[in-house]
């Protein structure tokens, strides 16, 4: 699959990405090299799957519901210009261009862990900046509890929404320690490119410890609410996707094991590894839930 649209040379401002990561990437994905990450202390010394594997098997379900959907139709979603509203119980409400919202916020590589709830895994290399800077730029009131977000709906750019099995738009929501966690990013590319379409193009949540279907793409809505905020997937089915999500392989899904993971990119014959707790990210995040029952908080 033509990863064309996504290799123009003039990175724009907003990214702050380097002139050498971008031909790193480059190389990357015509499979020249895989290239030598260094940098956050929060990024993974695990090696990144290739640009291909990351771009061509994606769930986004409102290009497909095949792996390969997103990549070959995810093309014609316009994500230049693009605003995002903020609202709820914040000190600067409004509307927003991305180069503003993201404006004076420090954009970094992070090298991360990504698992989906259906037992299969990858290492993405993520640019963005933490979302914990965002929200102390846009102020949050004391009554906040939860962050919640919606994805943008162009039935016309995103022929999956014509499917009818999910009431759009796409929501997902943080309670708001999560949400302030270092941990927590909104990416804006990865491999040293802007983000591709099929990856949640031009901005996504990105969090490690749960399961792919919390990082919500596309955003165009982030609200600050008091409380627990709607979610689609633990809306159409509570008892397979909980609100919380957090990876886990001592809670199986109700349809299959958590308990491993199947990596993508590994080859036809590689084996199956074991799921870790938070994703791995345990000695970060474990403490969020000290007192909770995590197999009810699933």
């Amino acid at each position: 699959m033509s990863d064309a649209p996504y290799t123009r040379a003039d990175v724009t401002p907003q990214h702050l990405f380097l002139n050498r990561r971008a031909l790193i990437a480059g190389a990357a994905a015509l499979g020249l090299a895989r290239p030598a990450f260094a940098g956050s202390p929060y990024s993974t010394d695990e090696a990144p799957n290739s640009f291909e594997d990351i771009t061509t098997y994606n769930n986004y379900y409102e290009f497909g519901y095949d792996k390969a959907d997103p990549a070959a139709y995810a093309g014609k979603l316009k994500t230049d210009p693009w605003s995002v509203t903020v609202d709820g119980l914040v000190d600067n409400p409004g509307t927003y261009s991305l180069a503003d919202l993201i404006a004076g916020q420090p954009i970094e590589e992070r090298i991360y862990r990504f698992r989906c709830v259906e037992a299969w895994s990858m290492i993405v290399p993520w640019q963005g900046l933490q979302l914990s800077g965002l929200l102390q730029k846009l102020g949050v009131k004391p009554e906040a509890k939860y962050v919640a977000f919606e994805t943008v709906v162009r039935p016309d750019e995103m022929p999956g929404i014509t499917g009818g099995m999910i009431d759009w738009p796409y929501r997902e929501g943080l309670r708001l320690d999560e949400a302030m966690h270092p941990l927590t990013i909104l990416a804006t590319g990865l491999y040293g490119k802007p983000m591709p379409n099929q990856n949640g193009a031009p901005i996504r949540l990105v969090v490690p410890w749960k399961y792919g279907f919390k990082s919500i793409k596309a955003i165009v809505r982030i609200s600050l609410v008091a409380e627990q905020p709607v979610t689609t997937w633990n809306t159409l089915a509570a008892n397979e996707y909980g609100f919380y999500a957090n990876v886990n392989p001592e809670v199986d899904h109700p349809r299959w094991s958590q308990a491993s993971e199947r990596r993508i990119g590994g080859g036809l014959f590689a084996g199956r590894i074991d799921t870790l707790k938070f994703n791995g990210y345990g000695d970060q995040v474990a403490s969020l839930y000290a007192g909770q029952d995590l197999t009810k908080d699933y």
